[in-house]
């Protein structure tokens, strides 16, 4: 077996060492820079690889190629790929082939997803389950599937990822919510981002579990469209369902017969959006068999992941949380909603088709000013002309804190939720967090 790998990033290092090991013949091919961490490995596996461009014939000599996700379907190394009729699949694909025994739990959707796989992979250790966190948000699973096999993979899956799987099947997928986001990947149009997104679903059987967001109406209005063969099981606020979980008066049940039950109040997590992960994950987790009252435990000491609400420092009364990893609108929207005092927010970087309007009334509420931390920020300026008495532009990370910082006042809060990809002033929405924070302790 001749398999190709584009892309030499993390999913696609692990994608080769799982290759290599598995015994197929391996030529990793990447159009930029090799980072230097994956060289070494590259090389200590015996793995052959080209970097800062593509040839095109030897791609063109692979049994099957693993895509990376980062690289988009209409790179011309994939059309030719494509259409030399070469099978193409993702890294997690590859990794569910050489599973074993082991079992998946899927978790995707536009916001929360990161929350929900960490903190289901909590509650499954705190449970006793040997498990690993992989995927977008942690190794990737075809490594740990390669070095360090485990009984469980709590997998955070993309898009991107699940547009190229084949036999892809996790006993149990969860689905958060699906919002606008990524459209330029998917030509500006939200039915086939929908699609990708269902595809966690499209080969489970009776056998195994769909946990998704019966509030959220992109989900529920595209339902219909799909032949959902395992077992739902929503989950809601403020009603009671047959099956799956609720909140109701400020109280989570989780099941039918013998349900857990919950007060709110003693979630780790807070805000709104946070309750709705909560109970996303206690599903995934009673389907799992976890003991009600080690759920319980492991909810109530679970601590937020770096980069998501992340509370950072209180400067003279001036609160500053670190929300990096809002890249769309819908996560701003969460943000914003769980706050309860005046905000300056920081938003920008690179528009991937944003609605800002969705946002418009929570900005009218409650935020004073907004600091722009982008190369191009006139769709913003455009958005929020006259709905905020203050708009000032940021070229960088430490800017961007210190003209918020001279526009609040005590009890305020500095709010960095992009609503942006980073690509343009950052490597990553990581490395946006991270010199933000830095900025607010040089205060």
């Amino acid at each position: 077996m001749r398999t190709v790998i584009l892309g030499a990033g993390e999913s696609g290092t692990g994608a080769a060492i799982l290759s290599k090991r598995t015994g197929s013949d391996v030529f990793v091919s990447d159009a930029g820079r090799i980072a230097d961490r994956y060289l070494l490995e590259l090389s200590e596996h015996g793995i052959q690889f080209e970097q800062g461009g593509h040839d095109t014939a030897r791609l063109l000599e692979a049994d099957e190629v693993v895509k990376s996700p980062g690289i988009p379907q209409d790179h011309p190394a994939v059309s030719s790929i494509r259409a030399a009729g070469i099978p193409i699949l993702s890294d997690v694909e590859l990794a569910y082939r050489h599973r074993g025994r082991s079992r998946f739990i899927g978790v995707t959707g536009s916001n929360g997803k990161s929350t929900t796989t960490a903190l289901i992979h909590h509650i499954l250790r705190h449970g006793g389950l040997d498990c690993a966190l992989v995927g977008n948000i942690g190794v990737s699973v075809a490594r740990q599937v390669a070095l360090d096999p485990k009984e469980v993979y709590v997998t955070e899956i993309s898009s991107f990822q699940l547009d190229d799987i084949r036999t892809f099947r996790p006993e149990v997928a969860v689905l958060t919510n699906i919002t606008e986001d990524h459209l330029d990947r998917y030509a500006y149009e939200l039915v086939n981002y929908v699609r990708a997104k269902f595809n966690i679903t499209r080969n489970q059987t009776p056998s195994d579990h769909f946990i998704y967001c019966a509030d959220d109406p992109v989900t529920m209005s595209s339902l219909p469209n799909f032949h959902i063969r395992s077992n739902t099981l929503p989950y809601a606020m403020n009603r009671e369902l047959p099956r799956g979980a609720y909140i109701l008066n400020d109280r989570m049940t989780v099941g039918g017969q013998d349900p857990l039950t919950m007060g709110v109040q003693d979630f780790s997590l807070r805000g709104r959006h946070n309750q709705y992960n909560t109970m996303a994950a206690c599903l995934a987790a009673s389907v799992m068999e976890i003991r009600k009252e080690r759920i319980r435990e492991a909810v109530t000491h679970f601590e937020s992941l770096e980069h998501r609400m992340e509370k950072v420092a209180t400067v003279r009364g001036v609160e500053f949380i670190n929300d990096s990893k809002a890249t769309n609108v819908n996560s701003t929207w969460y943000a914003l909603e769980s706050m309860t005092g005046p905000v300056v927010l920081i938003l920008g970087g690179v528009d991937k088709g944003n609605d800002y309007s969705l946002i418009l009334e929570l900005v009218r509420e409650r935020v004073k000013a907004i600091v722009c931390l982008g190369i191009d920020n006139a769709k913003i300026h455009e958005a929020f002309r006259g709905v905020v008495s203050h708009m000032v532009d940021a070229g960088s990370a430490e800017q961007a804190v210190q003209i918020a910082f001279r526009l609040s006042a005590k009890g305020d809060t500095v709010l960095l939720s992009p609503a942006c990809a980073s690509f343009d002033l950052f490597r990553n929405y990581e490395d946006r967090g991270r010199r933000f924070k830095m900025a607010v302790r040089d205060l």
